[in-house]
């Protein structure tokens, strides 16, 4: 019997291909407020997700909605212009769709970024930090129904999401950048409302480090067919409870503006030492 959530994803996979048969090696997801990273690549190909059967459209604000096929230099790079956010009120099998869409067009690797809240004491808004693991209990698994055994296991390890090796690249180009790249555990929450400071003590007592609505399930949905995976998520603010001021958008947009040359120069640093 056919599997409805894969017989989607090929009709998307078959929409793209009669657009470009760009294959990529990396994957990149470009968060709230860090959509512009998109811009400085080599363009050879644009596709907006409205073009595309079947595939979620980002409703978000600040997310363009549209694949970049490029170069950073001389890496064959698929950009995603914005995410589709189970806030949104799609099912988790969409929200993780133009993952699993990218790594059938040929990505070997997932580059995520997003926009988060910190947690942990002494983190400030406008910095990097390094994802090292995270914590997903709070949502739905993407992996959740009948396994698609052409994407993955049914019971996919997750002892190491993120890549050991990778993170190192990472340190090593933020060391000769001079850029203070933080590190830590990201905790994905549902959203869309901000947490509460009760939730941000929650995160903080179950070891998170930064919280955010995304990135968690997509990096999922990744390991599970077999992506190495690589995450930096920008500081947006400090989270409720720790900050005196009321949590804002507008303020997501700005930080992620304001970070916008270092991220730019870390994930150029780190993609081009991907081949």
């Amino acid at each position: 019997m056919s599997n409805p959530v894969y017989e989607k994803l090929l009709k998307c996979v078959e929409s793209v291909r009669a657009k470009t048969d760009f294959v990529p090696k990396v994957a990149l997801i470009l968060g709230s407020g860090l959509g512009n990273y998109g811009d400085t690549l080599k363009v050879e190909a644009i596709v907006d997700y409205k073009d595309i059967e079947g595939f979620p459209v980002s409703t978000a604000p600040g997310h363009k909605g549209r694949f970049i096929f490029g170069y950073v230099e001389d890496v064959p790079v698929v950009c995603m212009q914005g995410r589709v956010h189970a806030y949104e009120g799609y099912e988790m099998t969409d929200v993780v769709l133009p993952t699993r869409l990218m790594k059938m067009l040929g990505a070997e690797y997932l580059f995520v970024t997003n926009a988060s809240g910190a947690v942990k004491t002494g983190f400030k808004a406008g910095q990097l930090m390094l994802i090292t693991g995270q914590n997903t209990c709070f949502v739905p698994s993407p992996l959740i129904g009948a396994n698609i055994d052409e994407l993955g296991p049914r019971f996919p390890d997750m002892s190491q999401i993120y890549n050991l090796e990778l993170q190192k690249l990472a340190k090593k180009c933020a060391m000769e950048l001079d850029i203070d790249l933080k590190e830590g555990v990201y905790f994905q929450l549902r959203g869309p409302q901000y947490e509460t400071p009760q939730e941000i003590n929650m995160v903080r007592t179950l070891g998170g480090d930064a919280v955010g609505m995304s990135t968690g399930v997509e990096a999922i949905a990744a390991n599970h067919m077999g992506m190495k995976i690589i995450g930096i998520s920008c500081l947006s603010n400090l989270a409720a409870g720790i900050s005196p001021n009321p949590l804002s958008e507008q303020e997501v947009l700005d930080a992620g503006a304001a970070v916008a040359p270092q991220f730019t120069a870390l994930v150029t640093a780190i993609i081009k030492n991907l081949k």
